[in-house]
């Protein structure tokens, strides 16, 4: 998406249980502005880095702001000529599916507004409420609809941002794409949102960490907390990495749509399990926007989502966590 990762993964594999057919297989580099590591199990002759590469930039030309030619950058400069592919129409679906349920608290419209703030794809400005109260009349996930493979929009000022969700998808595509190679055991990781299948080499369920939400990681990062992750995918958002400050006041880049300022709640960072990494991603940015109190009452009454999640949150200076049952059974606490 669209922040610097604070989801570090720590892949515990045990050496010793070796398979006759199955190495594994470790593919890293750099993406979407990100870093991403790929695990799975797999004949030593299947390496598909090319393939992952390939998808990689598929994707970027479909969704990514930060290239001028792809299908969103030429919808947000209102190229009327532009069909838009498979990627586009099912990132835009689930958006679309998030913002309904969320009633509007996940919305890729705030585009705008993640530019000004300096957020997006955009020279940062002067933010103001002049500004912010011209701008908000432009968002609204209402205000867009997907006709006939075509994307039409309320004003030519609207414009579309993928940053909340992208990168949960890219996990899916990726993880999808092993699948078909017949790949049962896999971890997929981009930008600290991933998907895991199966075990790992040693014959466990994958293990992943959670960092701790810290703002000055000067002196690192600290491992949190632990989880088995089992045939699921996690992503985490949160407001303590991806800041500025400007005349004493602090910007977050998670943006409330209906205000046009920066979600503030006691909430501070958001980690989602779900079947999927796409409904994992855009979720745990729509619970940072909701706080504590709306989120914990949107997942009591949308159990049909199956999520799982663990808060970390501020009460009175003391920072405290919350996690939802069955991620309680899984989780390893590291000191």
């Amino acid at each position: 998406m669209r922040r610097l990762s604070f989801l570090i993964i720590s892949l515990f594999l045990l050496i010793g249980c070796n398979r006759e057919i199955n190495t594994s297989i470790k593919i890293a580099g750099t993406a979407q502005g990100t870093t991403y590591h790929i695990t799975y199990l797999a004949g030593a002759e299947s390496n598909y880095r090319g393939s992952i590469d390939s998808i990689f930039s598929l994707i970027d030309q479909s969704l990514s702001t930060y290239v001028p030619g792809s299908i969103i950058s030429r919808i947000n400069k209102n190229d009327s000529s532009v069909i838009i592919d498979d990627y586009f129409t099912e990132v835009f679906n689930k958006s679309m599916e998030v913002s309904a349920n969320t009633n509007g608290l996940f919305d890729v419209t705030v585009a705008p507004i993640i530019n000004a703030y300096g957020f997006g794809f955009t020279k940062r400005e002067k933010v103001t409420d002049s500004l912010i109260n011209n701008l908000i009349q432009y968002i609204g996930y209402k205000k867009v609809k997907l006709v006939d493979k075509k994307i039409q929009k309320e004003s030519p000022k609207v414009m579309l941002d993928f940053n909340a969700i992208a990168q949960g998808y890219t996990v899916d595509v990726l993880a999808n794409f092993l699948e078909s190679k017949a790949i049962s055991n896999y971890l997929v990781e981009v930008g600290g949102e991933l998907r895991a299948k199966g075990k790992n080499l040693g014959d466990s369920i994958w293990t992943v960490g959670i960092e701790q939400p810290i703002e000055d990681a000067t002196n690192g990062t600290t491992l949190n907390i632990k989880i088995k992750l089992k045939d699921r995918a996690l992503a985490t958002s949160g407001n303590y990495k991806k800041f500025y400050v400007e005349d004493g006041k602090k910007y977050s880049h998670i943006i409330n749509p209906f205000t046009g300022y920066p979600a503030k709640n006691s909430l501070l960072s958001a980690t989602v399990i779900a079947d999927d990494c796409m409904t994992a991603d855009a979720y745990a940015t729509s619970f940072m926007v909701m706080g504590m109190e709306k989120s914990l009452q949107f997942l009591s009454e949308h159990k049909e989502l199956k999520l799982e999640v663990i808060f970390i949150y501020d009460e009175n200076g003391v920072w405290k966590r919350y996690s939802s049952k069955k991620f309680k059974e899984n989780e390893e606490i590291v000191y």
